[in-house]
């Protein structure tokens, strides 16, 4: 989904050929895989954030094209809405100090883009969900102009038979709204982990990250408010899963089990279950595999399976862990990677499948239980039943990712501690928020002028003042 297509519509003939092309390149890549011809080089990681661009009352601000236009930066591109833009960085290899250098690339590029934000009379906000969006700025509007975001809402739409989009979220309050567009996606900003791992390892850390991601977004939560409701501490969660739906499996979602033997099972998932939302026709061989990544670009599992290419030409297999917010500090979000880096680690390598023996139903259902209660979520885990997601994170699996991080060769631990304290405190940044609302009486904008000081510290959350 990163590059723009020639087209916002298709014709039954397109549609044919990219079905022809997804098989073709579906069954290519299970020979490439059978073949040992997938790259089997040791573990990088890289990292995507998503960004708001704000105005100086902390509403949304729609200059993405003149932001990105005036940095000119190809590790800086457009996001669904026009005031939301990424940054990535350049992956590296998973050892040593990678986390501390991944930091200081991600805060050097951020400070580059907040100087050209704030030459247009914007600011930059890393945070799930903007407290002061309302939902009529959620419009098509608002969409960025390239084909294929609108090919996207055509494409939805057209699967829904025209009808609106509803999105019905019960938390601490209820929201209901209904959409003509799939602009509500565009309230969830995230930050994204890419692991890419030795394709024969691969299938074992999607598994493990399935499993880790219950506890893993109990310890993270920065999203606990939309159109002036309090709803779940990471109200991301429900809103991109319903901001999508349409019929058959869910697009945004768990997906639907474990990985038995290796990731291209994901991949042809995929082509037996989904419809084509984007049927673009490519000319490049099939051992590009443009159309297999294309389909898997719009099929938003919270741990998706991707296929790239190393320097060297040869495919690898990487898992994106898309559940984390954006923010609320750059050194939280390091913090975040170094939970989930570790604890992968650990539980793909425990001989269980890659899941430590926890049900795929189980990690199913802390997932969701972590999304709505965070830290007060009750959880299942092997060996200890049910028991609170705090007191998994500081007895169990803070220690497992540090033991993680050691038997990768990354010597991070500080940045677990930084994990611990969180948990210890109980101050998310879903927590900050709602304790930091309610002492400036409800106000939305002196939330956000606090958060935003708060943020440009660089403090981690569990130390801000409320």
């Amino acid at each position: 989904m990163g590059e723009d297509i020639k087209t916002t519509g298709f014709t039954p003939a397109d549609k044919a050929r990219f079905a022809g092309r997804l098989a073709q390149e579906t069954d290519l890549a299970r020979v490439l895989f059978e073949q040992d011809k997938f790259s089997r080089d040791g573990h990088m990681v890289g990292f995507e954030v998503e960004t708001w661009i704000v105005d100086h009352n902390y509403a949304p601000s729609s200059i993405n094209q003149d932001v990105l236009e005036t940095l000119d930066d190809p590790l800086v591109v457009p996001e669904l809405s026009r005031f939301n833009v990424e940054l990535n960085c350049a992956p590296f290899h998973l050892k040593g100090d990678a986390l501390t250098q991944a930091h200081k690339s991600l805060t050097d590029l951020w400070t580059k883009c907040n100087d050209v934000a704030h030459q247009l009379d914007a600011n930059l906000v890393m945070i799930g969900t903007l407290p002061t969006i309302r939902d009529s700025d959620l419009t098509i509007a608002n969409m960025s102009p390239l084909n294929r975001y609108y090919a996207l809402n055509q494409e939805v739409l057209r699967l829904r038979g025209g009808q609106p989009l509803h999105v019905n979220i019960a938390g601490r309050d209820r929201l209901a709204s209904e959409h003509k567009d799939v602009m509500l996606e565009a309230a969830t900003t995230s930050f994204q982990i890419h692991l890419k791992a030795p394709a024969d390892l691969a299938h074992l850390y999607y598994n493990a990250s399935v499993a880790a991601s219950g506890p893993i977004l109990a310890a993270c939560g920065n999203a606990p408010f939309l159109f002036g409701k309090a709803l779940w501490e990471e109200t991301r969660i429900p809103l991109f899963e319903q901001a999508v739906k349409m019929p058959g499996p869910a697009r945004v979602c768990m997906g639907s089990g474990y990985a038995d033997h290796s990731l291209i099972e994901i991949f042809e998932e995929n082509l037996r279950d989904y419809e084509a939302l984007l049927p673009v026709a490519y000319d490049d061989q099939p051992e590009a595999m443009r159309h297999l990544r294309l389909h898997n670009g719009v099929i938003w599992r919270w741990n998706r399976p991707l296929i790239g290419f190393d320097e060297s030409g040869a495919p690898h297999l990487r898992v994106e862990h898309r559940i984390l917010p954006a923010g609320p500090t750059f050194i939280d979000m390091m913090a975040n990677a170094a939970l989930y880096l570790g604890l992968a680690r650990t539980i793909a390598m425990s001989g269980e499948g890659g899941a430590g023996g926890l049900a795929f139903a189980d990690a199913k259902r802390n997932f969701y239980a972590a999304a709505r209660f965070g830290l007060d979520a009750k959880l299942e885990w092997p060996g200890e039943g049910e028991i609170a997601a705090d007191r998994l994170l500081l007895e169990r699996l803070i220690p497992d990712a540090r033991a993680g991080l050691r038997d990768l060769g990354v010597a991070e631990a500080d940045f677990l501690d930084i994990v611990e304290a969180r948990v210890t405190t109980r101050q998310t940044g879903a927590a900050w928020q709602r304790k930091a609302l309610e002492a400036r009486g409800g106000d939305l904008y002196a939330l956000m002028a606090a958060y935003c000081e708060r943020q440009r510290s660089g403090a981690p959350v569990h130390q801000w003042e409320t």
